[in-house]
């Protein structure tokens, strides 16, 4: 009785830890965080102003590249500027609705994320092992609807985490030992029973991520089958160059949320903070290092690049 009197549906607010243990180290902390996010937003707003002017980067390689540009300053800004706020100004108090929309945020945009990635694998896929039919298989507007699938997606399995979060009892704990709002840490403080949120938290980890990363190996199975079929190393090197720029963002993604994911549901013995620090650079280090990737292995993005630097020297 004391349990049910002392809980209410829906908080006014909770309260952000940041990184627990570590709160005295905030200041020196954030200076890092905020050097990552600024080179996330840079670097993806470029990707992105190069792709908009460069005609010849108008193909589904790079509109599927813009989709991830964008995804990625989607999921940092959703959380970053926040957590700036609570080391900076200990602005640690947070809405329970504000609360809510971050949580769809992260949640949405990481599924996004990788139905992009899956997209981006299939757009290899056609290019290398069918190429003669790549412009009628990814035509714009199939790009497009391809996008627009990837969306829905997200938003359709992100949206009943807020329902299943907004349904729970709430005691008067509302302390989030955490430095963002997520699924699983927001749930913990309820008071009634959270099996059908821990339930649904897992499905949609294993079925989203299982389906995107099991068709992503699959293509590029497919892919290596061709590859080491073609008749000169010369040809391997060059179908394999078109593929490593992806590759390596594949195994960036995926390796931080497997970590990620493995330290939450076993790392019991691993101290908390080292659990928020790995989930906040996993929203941060993926929209670094896409951009700088794709800035590297791309002719005409590189070009552009240091063309913009060349011109802002000498002005």
């Amino acid at each position: 009785m004391s349990s049910v009197n002392g809980s209410h549906r829906q908080p006014s607010v909770f309260i952000l830890i940041g990184i627990p243990g570590l709160e005295a180290a905030h200041i020196w902390i954030s200076i890092p965080f905020c050097g990552m996010y600024i080179m996330a937003c840079i670097g993806n707003c470029i990707i992105l102003y190069i792709i908009k002017t460069e005609r010849s980067l108008h193909e589904p390689m790079y509109y599927f590249l813009s989709m991830l540009a964008v995804t990625d300053l989607v999921l940092s800004t959703s959380v970053t500027p926040k957590m700036l706020a609570l080391f900076w100004f200990h602005s640690n108090e947070i809405y329970f609705d504000a609360c809510l929309i971050q949580l769809f945020f992260v949640h949405c945009f990481f599924i996004i994320e990788s139905g992009v990635i899956l997209a981006m694998a299939f757009d290899r896929y056609v290019a290398i092992c069918n190429p003669l039919r790549h412009s009628n298989v990814l035509s714009n507007p199939v790009v497009m609807r391809i996008g627009l699938l990837i969306l829905i997606r997200g938003v359709l399995i992100s949206i009943p985490f807020c329902f299943l979060v907004k349904r729970l009892p709430f005691c008067s704990n509302k302390v989030i030992m955490f430095s963002y709002c997520g699924h699983g840490m927001v749930a913990k403080l309820a008071c009634a029973d959270t099996f059908i949120n821990t339930v649904y938290g897992g499905t949609v980890s294993n079925l989203v991520v299982g389906f995107d990363v099991t068709f992503t190996v699959l293509s590029y199975v497919m892919i290596l089958r061709v590859i080491f079929r073609l008749p000169t190393w010369a040809a391997r090197m060059k179908a394999f160059s078109t593929c490593g720029s992806h590759i390596f963002v594949i195994l960036t993604f995926y390796i931080l949320a497997l970590f990620t994911s493995v330290t939450h549901s076993f790392g019991h013995s691993i101290p908390l903070y080292v659990h928020v620090i790995v989930s906040n650079l996993y929203l941060l280090v993926p929209p670094i290092f896409n951009p700088l990737v794709y800035g590297v292995k791309t002719k005409q993005i590189r070009s552009r690049v240091l063309a913009m630097i060349h011109f802002n020297r000498n002005k």
